[in-house]
């Protein structure tokens, strides 16, 4: 292959081979050369025909060698780019030029079976040699580190975009559980993967999805979460944990079916919603040393989406269930109100009759106006838990002993329940106390307690459960937010051995008049007056039960920490006596409902003058020649002024003046509460006469 036209730069290897042994040709050496080159070499005539190709090439495209010999170049130029290639050949071909490699020049070569290689090329051109060739050197870049490892990233960062655009799609929660796994074993190459859930006790972990699983990790299984377990060590460890070799692990036991199914190594990261550990994503391989930095920043990276998945289906899932039952909420509350208005005339008019001589007289009278004043009183009980479920009762938090709540409520169950229904307490004496109002609370616990024993007909356990709460569950966070994240909880819990609900009865258990017993025996407002008591105090409910496995049902109820002592309840029943004369200014708008307290005031022995509404009641006390004691007005008096407007004013104006407001409304007497001085008074509908009366008396001794 001398050329006597060799540029002087190829003489000294030239003259090198002439000094070697005897019997050893130039050209043999040459030849081996290029057989042994490593890169792959092609030696290209003008018109792009392949002239020669060494081993290397016929390894790295996919042919045999002789399959190379004859082949145009352009059949290793992918579709898309031959004919671009082509034009370069031919403007190469007019003005060849050496081109060495590492110009960053990076190109695409097409195999015989039609994939692709990344390559970088070197061409050497032999025309100042006298030969019309050019050599042609390939090399395959996808094995320099740097390129394996941009390879490498891409290829991952390819399968997180599917699984980003699956989490943007779907709002199926076992969707996405059911996709991480398979991508982390494609994506990885591994033989197992899966994902494991921390459940709610936090003792145990689920199974909720994987591949390749091996013998007792099965789809659904339970794993102990102490720090002997693979997923109970990462758990205790809350950091990723990487195992090179099963047969040298010591940091936890090794399930025998691992070695059993040939697995060598693993890695395993753990995920969070909102900084509280709830799972661990994991992959095994049958390869030693298998996993790498890249690896745990791809699985750390599924994991994090994973989370992120979950944590925004569940928050919707709770806003939506929250939404639906404050809509149902904002109707029942202006249900309620409308109807404490009529119950107010009923229950009036019905007290009114029962005092009238021909029918105190009468005993079959009598017994037809006591029916019916029973049951307009169930109908004001009805709507108070219709005002409860909407958070539009009146409330008033106190510092509650929950040791000591529960144990007397236990024993006045004792007394009441079936005997068969056994009841223990778990709550110890230096249990934190809560912010609630206790008889609330108690109805609250006597509610569910009742739910309780109507689900064990053939008796059961009965357990309740305080202590303070340390990390709150996923679910109860999610509704309460960032009080939930700043704010100190106490856990009451009321757990029975019952029939337990299927998922569809669970998730409508707080709806109100929804209910599952039979006509006749519950009016399906237990569970929603609760639900409604436990959120206007700040606090959160959680259900959890399975059929025929019982059902717990939790309170999360704020800590208190200054504890105040407890409001005495005024339990007075009788009729207050009031001064003779009392001349009382009695403004409503409700003619039915005027009517009635005018018939209360008037036999109480008051002096009465009405209005039915603000503009009107002013006029009247400032044309008048007596002065009122009492201005008795409702809330809201239709349009115009409001009766806490008239109420400021009248007082501005006739200092000695008492207040006493009235409404069938709660929302609107916890508003007044919050604006009212603490000597006027807040009465709620409907009321009896006695009720009325002892609030004239108390604004009278309040008043300035």
């Amino acid at each position: 292959m001398a050329n006597p036209s060799s540029p002087k730069t190829a003489e000294p290897a030239l003259a090198a081979l002439q000094g070697l042994p005897s019997g050893i040709e130039e050209s043999s050496v040459f030849r081996s050369l290029f057989i042994a080159y490593p890169d792959a070499l092609l030696l290209v005539d003008q018109a792009g025909g392949i002239v020669l190709a060494n081993p290397s090439a016929a390894s790295l495209l996919g042919f045999a060698v002789d399959e190379l010999v004859g082949l145009n170049v352009d059949a290793l130029v992918p579709d898309s780019i031959r004919p671009r290639h082509a034009a370069y050949r031919e403007a190469y071909g007019r003005a060849p030029r050496a081109r060495p490699m590492g110009t960053q020049m990076e190109l695409v070569a097409k195999r015989k079976d039609g994939s692709e290689v990344m390559v970088e090329i070197a061409l050497s051109p032999l025309q100042s040699h006298g030969l019309p060739f050019v050599v042609a050197a390939i090399r395959d870049i996808g094995a320099y580190p740097r390129v394996k490892q941009a390879l490498q990233r891409a290829r991952y960062s390819d399968y997180l975009a599917q699984l980003g655009r699956l989490a943007v799609d779907t709002r199926d929660p076992q969707v996405m559980l059911d996709h991480v796994p398979t991508i982390a074993a494609e994506a990885l190459e591994v033989e197992v993967a899966m994902v494991l859930l921390l459940e709610s006790s936090r003792l145990e972990f689920r199974v909720a999805s994987g591949v390749g699983l091996v013998p007792g990790e099965e789809i659904g299984a339970r794993i102990a979460s102490h720090a002997n377990t693979p997923p109970g060590f990462v758990f205790a460890e809350a950091q990723p944990v990487e195992v090179p070799d099963y047969g040298s692990e010591r940091r936890f036991a090794v399930p025998q079916a691992y070695l059993d199914a040939g697995l060598v190594s693993a890695l395993a990261v753990p995920f969070y919603d909102r900084g509280r550990f709830i799972g661990v994503l994991t992959v095994h391989s049958r390869q030693a040393k298998r996993f790498g930095d890249e690896e745990l920043r791809f699985l750390e990276s599924l994991s994090n989406l994973l989370a992120t998945s979950l944590q925004r289906v569940q928050t919707e899932e709770a806003l939506s269930h929250a939404q639906r039952l404050e809509s149902v909420g904002q109707l029942t509350g202006g249900i309620a109100h409308d109807f404490n208005n009529l119950l107010t005339v009923i229950q009036g008019n019905l007290q009114v009759l029962e005092e009238l001589p021909a029918i105190a007289q009468d005993g079959y009278a009598q017994q037809l106006v006591g029916a019916a004043a029973r049951a307009s009183r169930r109908g004001a009980e009805l709507t108070g838990k219709l005002l409860a479920f909407s958070r539009r009762q009146m409330l008033q938090p106190n510092a509650v002993d929950p040791h000591a709540m529960l144990h007397s409520l236990a024993d006045m169950l004792r007394r009441t329940l079936d005997q068969r229904i056994g009841i223990a307490i778990d709550a110890t004496p230096d249990c934190p106390p809560v912010l609630a109002d206790p008889g609330q609370l108690e109805s609250a616990l006597l509610n569910i307690a009742i739910n309780a024993r109507d689900a064990m007909p053939e008796g059961g356990k009965l357990h309740f459960r305080a202590e303070a709460c340390g990390a709150l569950p996923r679910e109860v966070l999610n509704e309460l937010g960032e009080a939930g994240e700043h704010g100190s909880f106490v856990v009451i819990s009321v757990a029975d051995s019952g029939t337990g609900m299927t998922e569809e009865v669970k998730e409508r258990a707080f709806e109100p008049f929804f209910t599952t017993k039979e006509a006749g025996r519950g009016t399906g407002l237990g569970l929603s007056t609760v639900y409604g008591f436990v959120k206007q105090s700040k606090g959160a409910i959680a259900i959890a039960t399975q059929p025929g496995a019982g059902t717990t049902v939790t309170l999360y109820l704020p800590q208190l920490f200054d504890a105040a002592p407890p409001v005495a309840p005024d339990d007075d029943d009788g009729e207050q006596a009031l001064p003779a004369g009392l001349r009382v200014m009695l403004v409503e708008d409700d003619a039915e409902v005027r009517k009635v307290v005018h018939t209360f005031l008037a036999t109480l022995g008051c002096e009465v003058v009405a209005a039915e509404n603000a503009e009107q009641a002013l006029v009247q006390m400032e044309s008048d020649t007596g002065a009122f004691d009492v201005l008795l007005s409702d809330i809201a008096l239709g349009p115009g002024m409001r009766g806490t407007r008239l109420a400021a004013e009248a007082q501005q104006r006739f200092p000695r003046l008492a207040i006493l407001l009235m409404s069938g409304f709660s929302s609107e007497l916890l508003d007044a509460d919050r604006e009212a001085p603490p000597s006027w008074e807040l009465l709620r509908k409907p009321y009896s006469r006695a009720e009325l009366a002892r609030a004239l008396a108390r604004v009278l001794a309040a008043r300035p």
